[in-house]
């Protein structure tokens, strides 16, 4: 099979009134490349695509009227009927590149019976997060709200009982995670087996997070008669792989260089000690006067411990991880969004899938392990052509994973030195009650931090009062009760003998 390829030229990004979201062959059939000339996105309404005045009326509701270059690319292209594989930048809008046109596709069956078999599933979109799941289904919401189309968003993590009842009722849009769809087909509640349009969002994720064999059991239960799109912001060998695997001649649409990074985001690098990166964070969030910021960790336990620190320092700060409930992880994004928390400390699981308007600064206090993964983790900032600042913590054992980075973005980060930090100076700024306890009395020398310990856990055992009388008096009734004489055993039926 032969594959298109349409290479988008990135047109100035517009801040304002463009949208944000987010057979058998060889690998060689993708690189066949026919470059094509679009207009200016600047230019191109979403008016012009020939989408249905209820979309359209979504759409002004939320002020959208140019599309993003992966929108003014894949939208047509979608509509056709053709299959897809798109490759953007994180934040150039690829969930409306595919949503808005499957929504189209699906007026035709649009109906407000109250039927449940009037209503299957008719459009798969997967996700390798909860995340990104339920960011694709509040766009999916919001862009059908004025159409009688029903979705759907199935992931883990929650009762599955809630999802089922909703889906008794027929959906056409799902929106879900490999393992829960899954669940879902084993229990019976959902069938794809009148489904036309299948999504694969961030499938290189997928690929990392070992979904595979999961993708390969859903895509046998649809009909071999399907439109298929993929999209990621990255594409390796093993994505093409897959594509070729199931896409059909699939246009291959490709804004900017794979594995770029947004023009907008200004990125340096700190090189500091490992043991002072949390006082760094500390220092950075407080000179810079930030309010709204996403701080990466490689694990579970250092995002929960720099997430405790930020708040010791006085910094409302909530972490999210694969540990946490879906209802702990929820709620801490919510209170994120709404501004109660002005710090959020995050693992992998939250790189891709948040969409947070104007997020002003991403830090790395670890690099990540995966180089690409740098790439969606400073997509969170500098989202539909804003500015923002992608700010990154290396040691001396974090050199390679930089190189790494820096090979696959072909970009050397800026490197800078810290103003105004000192370690064991910024522990306590900011802190009154530790100024009042002779904070002001340091030496420049940095020291790591002394874990607290109770005293109480230092003194050596001492019986509690109670428990002595207690035992002495038990003591005392034992002793009374050997030098008592026994009393004499009476005969039963005779009483006792005579003396």
């Amino acid at each position: 099979m032969l594959a298109l390829s349409v290479k988008v030229p990135v047109n100035g990004s517009k801040t304002k009134n463009t949208m944000s979201d987010t057979h058998p062959n060889s690998t060689d059939s993708i690189s066949a490349q026919v470059v094509a000339t679009l207009p200016s996105t600047s230019v191109v309404r979403f008016e012009d695509f020939g989408l249905a005045s209820e979309i359209l009326r979504a759409l002004a509701d939320q002020s959208y009227v140019h599309p993003t270059p992966i929108q003014a690319a894949a939208i047509p292209v979608v509509l056709q009927g053709r299959d897809v594989m798109g490759a953007a930048q994180t934040g150039t809008g690829k969930t409306a590149s595919f949503s808005l046109p499957i929504i189209q596709l699906l007026l035709a069956h649009a109906n407000t019976s109250a039927s449940p078999a009037r209503h299957p599933v008719r459009a798969l979109i997967l996700t390798p997060t909860r995340e990104l799941a339920m960011q694709v289904a509040e766009n999916v919401k919001i862009y059908s709200q004025h159409t009688p189309l029903r979705s759907a968003v199935l992931f883990g993590g929650v009762d599955i009982s809630a999802q089922t009842m909703v889906l008794r009722n027929g959906v056409e849009i799902v929106i879900a995670t490999p393992g829960r769809l899954l669940d879902h087909v084993q229990q019976k509640t959902v069938s794809l087996s009148q489904t036309q349009i299948l999504v694969m969002d961030e499938a290189d994720r997928m690929l990392d997070m070992g979904f595979l064999p999961d993708l390969q059991r859903i895509v046998n239960l649809l009909p071999k008669q399907r439109q298929n799109l993929l999209f990621s912001a990255t594409f390796s060998g093993e994505i093409k792989k897959l594509a070729n695997s199931f896409l059909t001649t699939p246009v291959v649409i490709e804004v900017a260089r794979s594995n770029a990074t947004a023009d907008k985001v200004t990125q340096v690098v700190y090189k500091v000690q490992e043991e002072a990166k949390s006082q760094v964070v500390v220092h950075l969030i407080r000179s810079r006067a930030l309010r709204q910021v996403i701080v990466f960790s490689n694990t579970k336990i250092g995002a929960s411990r720099l997430a405790r620190h930020l708040e010791q320092e006085g910094i409302k700060a909530s972490a999210i991880h694969g540990d946490k409930t879906q209802l702990e992880r929820i709620a801490a994004l919510d209170a994120f969004k709404n501004g109660d928390i002005d710090v959020l400390v995050a693992t992998d699981v939250a790189a891709r899938g948040l969409d947070i308007a104007e997020l002003p600064c991403v830090i790395n206090v670890d690099l990540p392990y995966n180089a690409e993964d740098y790439v969606h983790r400073i997509g969170r900032t500098g989202r539909a052509g804003a500015s923002g600042d992608a700010i990154s913590l290396y040691s001396d054992k974090d050199q390679a994973l930089l190189q790494d980075i820096e090979k696959l973005i072909k970009h050397t980060i800026a490197q800078a030195e810290l103003v105004g930090f000192t370690p064991s100076l910024a522990r306590h700024v900011g802190n009154p009650e530790r100024e009042r306890r002779g904070g002001s009395q340091f030496t420049s020398a940095y020291s790591p931090r002394k874990e607290k310990i109770d005293p109480w856990f230092l003194k050596p055992y001492e019986p509690a009062q109670s428990s002595v009388s207690t035992s002495t008096s038990e003591a005392v009734s034992a002793s009374d009760a050997k030098t008592k004489p026994k009393n004499k055993v009476a005969v039963l039926l005779g009483g006792t003998p005579k003396t």
